[in-house]
């Protein structure tokens, strides 16, 4: 009775005692370096640059409305200038209301994309982690560095990255 007591007690201790596959990743690496976020950061670059020219073109066109409106007002009664003067000023306000709301439609865009890719890369790192046998791949950064110490060898950034971008590419 007292061996199989002896030999439970050590089957326990074994058990309990099994190596655990643990790696990280530096998440602000994987994240930056993937190359579906540069396409997306490519990408909206164009856009921004395209909205940034139709600003400036609406601006200028908007510009010479002024300078046209204020000869016209100069050679008009006060009653007159003071109406066209207070409707340059109203589109004004509608045509800046107009580029702010095209600047939020962008920018709410270009979050939701990288919010994307962001829920992406996570469950990439989830299924890489089932599929090679990892019980924990923990997550760091610069910015919030919860691993504070990790073996090279631990480290599966560039790992993750390299096979995150093959996928990508295989999708494309």
């Amino acid at each position: 009775m007292k061996n199989i007591f002896y030999v439970a007690l050590i089957a326990i201790a074994f058990t309990s005692c099994q190596q655990q596959k643990i790696g990280y990743v530096d998440n602000s690496t994987v994240i930056n370096d993937f190359q579906k976020k540069k396409d997306i950061e490519a990408k909206f670059q164009t856009k921004e640059q395209a909205f940034r020219k139709k600003a400036d073109s609406i601006g200028k066109a908007f510009e010479l409305e002024v300078q046209e409106t204020q000869i016209t007002a100069r050679k008009s009664s006060q009653t007159k200038a003071q109406e066209l003067m207070a409707g340059l000023q109203q589109k004004q306000q509608l045509l800046q209301q107009q580029m702010q709301f095209e600047q939020q439609q962008l920018t709410q865009a270009f979050q939701s994309e990288i919010d994307s890719i962001i829920i992406n890369v996570k469950d990439f790192v989830k299924g890489y982690g089932k599929s090679n046998g990892y019980t924990y791949i923990l997550g760091t950064s610069d910015a919030a560095a919860s691993v504070l110490y990790g073996t090279d060898e631990n480290d599966l950034t560039q790992t993750i990255l390299k096979a995150l971008n093959a996928d990508y590419e295989k999708a494309e």
